[in-house]
C-alpha cells in the first residue's frame, strides 16, 4: 500500500527542442521517477536528463520510460504503477492550448487524495510562429486540425488572421488544397514547420505557391485574409444565393424558422429536404462550431448546395444525398432539425429523430394543407411535444410606373416543437435560477 501521493506532472514542453523548455519544465523533469510520452517527447527529455539526445539504452541511472500519447493508456499505466513517486508526462506545446492534458487530467481527478497533479505549461507552436514573424496572436482565430477533421473555412473567411495547428500526414496538404477549393486564393498563408530545431522553416504565399513538402509534418500555420466577411448574423438575401429552378425559403420565412430553431453554439442540425441550401448555410453562418447536415434527393439540387456551400464558404456544411429518413440513419444525432421538404414521410423523419434525441428541437415549414394535415396528425401522436404554429404572409413591393404595388408571397406556416426546457437548463441550477 502506498500512502504517500503519487506525484503526476504533465508538463508542457514546447516545440520539442531542449532551447524552447522553461526552466520549470527541466526541473519536474530531472526530479521524475518515470517518464512517458511519445518518442520525440522522450528525446527532448533525454537531452535534459541525460545531456544526450541519443539512444538511452545504456544510459547510468536511466529512469522507466513508456512511449505512449493515447490519455487513456498513460492512464492506465500509472494505475498500474504506484510505486513512482514522481511521473512526467511529456506534452508537446502547452497544457492548457489544445493539449491531451486535459483529458489525462480529468481522468486523475476521479480519485481525489490519490494523486498530487500539477500542469507546467509550455510555449506552443502558435505562440513561436507569431513571434517570428514579428506578429501578434492574440489578435487572431485558432482552430487545432491536430489529428481532426476541424472546419476551418468559415473562419479564415471572417477573420482577418486565423492560426491553425496542423499535425498528422497530409493535414498541411489538404488544408491548402481546401483554401484552394473554396476559391481562396487571395489569402496569405504562413506555414511554420519543425518550430525551434536547427533545421526549422518559415515559408509564405498564396495557398497555390507551396509544394507538398513545404506543408509537411507538424507544424502550424498563419492565415491573412486581406478581405474577411464582417457581417454580424447569418441572415442573407434571396438573391446572393444561386438557386437554378429548385425552390428555396424565402428570406422572411428563413428568418422567422432560424429564430423559432433557437439555435445553439454547439448545435449539430439537421436540414431535411434543404434544396438550395439557404436554411443550410444561414444555419452555418449562425456559429463556427455548429455542424449541418443537408440532406437532399434530387441530384440538381444537390449541385446547387455544393455551389452555395463554397460560395458562402460555410464548410460547417456536410451533404447528404439521399431521401429521409433512410439517409438519417447512418448520422450522429441532432441537436436541432429543420424540415423544408418531407416528401410524405413526414411521420418517418419525425420518428427517426425522436429516437436520435428525444429532446431534439423541430421546425417544420409547410405550404400545403396536406402536409399541414400531416402536422394535425404528428401532434395527435405525440410527435411534436409543445407545438407552436404559426401562420406568415409576406409581401414585398413591385414598381408599376409611377406606382407601387404589394405583391403577397405564399402563406406559410411554421410549426416548432420540442428541444430542452428553459427550466430543465443545469446552467439554471447552478446559477440558483430553479429551487
Amino acid at each position: 500500500m502506498y500512502e504517500k501521493k503519487q506525484k503526476i506532472s504533465l508538463i508542457g514542453i514546447g516545440m520539442g527542442s531542449r532551447e524552447s523548455m522553461t526552466i520549470e519544465a527541466e526541473q519536474a523533469i530531472r526530479g521524475c521517477d518515470c517518464m512517458i510520452g511519445a518518442s520525440r517527447m522522450l528525446a527532448a527529455a533525454g537531452s535534459v536528463r541525460y545531456g544526450t539526445i541519443e539512444d538511452s539504452s545504456n544510459r547510468t541511472g536511466k529512469v522507466p520510460e513508456l512511449c505512449e500519447y493515447d490519455a487513456d493508456r498513460i492512464y492506465s499505466y500509472i494505475r498500474e504503477h504506484p510505486e513512482y513517486g514522481h511521473i512526467a508526462v511529456l506534452l508537446s506545446g502547452d497544457t492548457g492550448f489544445y493539449s491531451g492534458a486535459k483529458k489525462l487530467l480529468e481522468k486523475l481527478k476521479k480519485y481525489p487524495g490519490q494523486y498530487k497533479e500539477e500542469l507546467i505549461p509550455g510555449i506552443s507552436s502558435v505562440v513561436c510562429l507569431a513571434a517570428r514573424l514579428k506578429t501578434t496572436w492574440e489578435d487572431g482565430a485558432v482552430v487545432s486540425l491536430h489529428g481532426q477533421e476541424e472546419n476551418f473555412i468559415q473562419t479564415v473567411h471572417r477573420n482577418r488572421k486565423t492560426f491553425l495547428l496542423l499535425g498528422g500526414k497530409g493535414a498541411g496538404v489538404r488544408m491548402l488544397r481546401r483554401l484552394i477549393d473554396y476559391g481562396m486564393d487571395d489569402v496569405t498563408v504562413c506555414i511554420g514547420s519543425r518550430l525551434s530545431y536547427p533545421d526549422e522553416r518559415i515559408v509564405s504565399g498564396r495557398p497555390g505557391d507551396f509544394t507538398e513538402d513545404e506543408a509537411e509534418g507538424l507544424c502550424a500555420a498563419m492565415i491573412l485574409n486581406p478581405c474577411p466577411d464582417k457581417r454580424t448574423g447569418p441572415h442573407m438575401r434571396d438573391e446572393e444565393f444561386i438557386r437554378g429552378s429548385v425552390p428555396m425559403t424565402k428570406e422572411e420565412v428563413r428568418s422567422v424558422c432560424l429564430a423559432q430553431m433557437e439555435l445553439t453554439e454547439d448545435a449539430v442540425v439537421y436540414d431535411i429536404g434543404a434544396g438550395t441550401g439557404s436554411v443550410s448555410v444561414e444555419a452555418a453562418r449562425s456559429g463556427e462550431k455548429i455542424r449541418v447536415y443537408a440532406i437532399e434527393k434530387n441530384p440538381a439540387a444537390v449541385e446547387l448546395l455544393r455551389q452555395n456551400r463554397k460560395k458562402f464558404r460555410t464548410d460547417g456544411i456536410m451533404i447528404r444525398e439521399g431521401e429521409a429518413p433512410a439517409v438519417l440513419a447512418q448520422l450522429e444525432a441532432p441537436t436541432h432539425v429543420f424540415i423544408g421538404g418531407s416528401s410524405g414521410s413526414l411521420r418517418g423523419i419525425l420518428r427517426a429523430v425522436l429516437d436520435k434525441n428525444p429532446e431534439v428541437r423541430i421546425v417544420i415549414s409547410a405550404i400545403s394543407l396536406e402536409t399541414v394535415g400531416q402536422v394535425m396528425d404528428a401532434i395527435e401522436e405525440g410527435l411534436l411535444e409543445n407545438a407552436q404554429i404559426i401562420q406568415i404572409t409576406a409581401s414585398r413591393s413591385r414598381t408599376l410606373g409611377r406606382y407601387h404595388m404589394m405583391m403577397g408571397q405564399n402563406p406559410v406556416y411554421i410549426i416548432s416543437a420540442g428541444g430542452r426546457k428553459k427550466d430543465d437548463d443545469p446552467g439554471n441550477r447552478e446559477r440558483g435560477v430553479i429551487g
